[in-house]
């Protein structure tokens, strides 16, 4: 068994990793910095054919990759913002898809888990552009869901509230203490928390779920 992780050098992406390896799969790491198994930067449609042409058949595919755009008011967005995030957030998943679950519908087993979050849901003030990017990533999870449906390759999403990684380390801390205090249970969560979650939605424990969006919120979540 053998999966791809972006945004595998840090955060959830890296401890999807980490667990995923703990449960005897072949990982590969793919992000556009750092210390992944492959530098790729996954908006670039050219860069992630050659990686399929490198990797082979993948099993797993863990979209975890994403950027948390501009802290702003939406009136102070610009343009460019926005297709910054989405490129990432969206183009960049649909891209991956795009070159890896092909194979998974010939070999009639797959595992796809994209990363969208509770942003996606409820729209967090000043996180426009991040919220709309993932509002958009649980869509294409349910389209994409719908489409594979009786190939044998599941597309699910998890939505976490706000989880202790790198990529918040830049969040403004007004929208950090924000979107904290929202949690029922008074905390942020854990890369390892979302990690097993994840690897449980790659395995084949999962059956009879396709298109889903399974909340890792803390109680935040309200639907």
């Amino acid at each position: 068994m053998r999966a791809i992780v972006t945004g595998g050098a840090s955060g959830l992406g890296a401890a999807t990793a980490t667990r995923l390896r703990s449960d005897g799969i072949d990982v590969v790491t793919v992000d556009r910095a750092g210390s992944a198994d492959e530098i790729v930067d996954i908006t670039d449609a050219a860069a992630v054919a050659a990686l399929a042409a490198r990797t082979g058949a993948i099993d797993i595919l863990i979209n975890s990759a994403g950027v948390v755009g501009p802290n702003a008011p939406l009136l102070e967005t610009a343009a460019d913002d926005w297709r910054l995030t989405f490129e990432v957030n969206v183009l960049g998943t649909v891209g991956m898809i795009k070159a890896f679950a092909p194979g998974m519908v010939e070999r009639g087993w797959g595992r796809i888990v994209n990363f969208a979050s509770m942003a996606g849901k409820d729209g967090n003030p000043n996180l426009s552009v991040y919220s709309a990017s993932k509002a958009a990533v649980i869509a294409l999870t349910k389209s994409a869901g719908k489409e594979l449906a009786t190939t044998g390759v599941l597309v699910n999403a998890i939505a976490p509230a706000v989880i202790a990684t790198p990529m918040n380390d830049s969040t403004a801390p007004d929208v950090l203490a924000h979107i904290t205090s929202l949690i029922p249970m008074k905390r942020i969560g854990t890369a390892d928390e979302v990690a097993t979650l994840v690897c449980w939605l790659a395995s084949d424990q999962v059956s009879f779920s396709t298109g889903a969006v399974y909340d890792i919120s803390g109680g935040r979540a309200t639907y």
